[in-house]
C-alpha cells in the first residue's frame, strides 16, 4: 500500500449506556499502532455528540462499538446526522454484539461492514486502509 502524506482520521465511540469499553480501546490502540490518527470519545456518547466530534475533527472514518443491543438505532442516527451535516463521504464502521442479519441490514443502509467479537484487529485496519485508499485523498 503506498505511503500517505498525512494518516487516516478516525474517530472511536461508545454509543448510548453500555459502560464496557475495554474492546473499544483496545481497537483504537491498534488502529492508532497502524499509524492512524484515533481521536476516542469515551463512554456514553450520544449520536448527536459523535456525529458533532466527527465533524469537528474532520474524520474520515467513525467507528462505532455497541454491546448493547441498540445497534440498529444508533448506526442509522449518527449516519443520517453526518448525512444531513454534509459529510457523506465518511465511513461509519463499528462492531459489537451484532447478529449477522442486522450486519447485512445496516450495511443496506449504508453503514460500513460491521465486526463481530472475536475479529482480529488486522481485518479492521486492513479493511480500513482499502477504504481509505478508494476514498480518502492521501
Amino acid at each position: 500500500m503506498p505511503k500517505r502524506s498525512r494518516p487516516i482520521r478516525i474517530l472511536v465511540a461508545k454509543p448510548g449506556l453500555d459502560g464496557h469499553d475495554r474492546g473499544a480501546k483496545v481497537v483504537a490502540a491498534a488502529l492508532r499502532d497502524s499509524g492512524m490518527e484515533v481521536i476516542y470519545t469515551g463512554l456514553h456518547q450520544t449520536p448527536e455528540m459523535i456525529a458533532q466530534a466527527a465533524i469537528q475533527e474532520d474524520v474520515d472514518v467513525v467507528g462505532l462499538s455497541i454491546l448493547s443491543g441498540a445497534h440498529m438505532t444508533l448506526f442509522p442516527r449518527v449516519r443520517k446526522l453526518l448525512d444531513a451535516a454534509g459529510r457523506q463521504d465518511v465511513l461509519l464502521t463499528g462492531g459489537g454484539i451484532i447478529p449477522p442479519e442486522d450486519m447485512a441490514a445496516l450495511e443496506a443502509q449504508g453503514t460500513g461492514r460491521l465486526f463481530g467479537p472475536g475479529t482480529p484487529t488486522s481485518d479492521l485496519i486492513k479493511y480500513i486502509q482499502e477504504w481509505a485508499a478508494e476514498h480518502v485523498a492521501a
